[in-house]
């Protein structure tokens, strides 16, 4: 694993948590989606980047 796939994964992750908690605070529903978006791209990069 190298240190791209790793920040990736870390940052789609953080995204992830911050979708979540908007969720739970009743934010707006394109915030959310905006979040769960950005979190699936990073973690589906990071993903593709590992060397396996």
């Amino acid at each position: 694993m190298n240190a791209v796939s790793t920040l990736l994964i870390f940052v789609g992750l953080f995204l992830l948590g911050g979708a979540v908690s908007f969720w739970k605070q009743g934010m707006p529903r394109g915030v959310v989606i905006l979040l769960g978006i950005g979190s699936a791209l990073s973690l589906l990069a990071g993903i593709l980047r590992l060397e396996v």
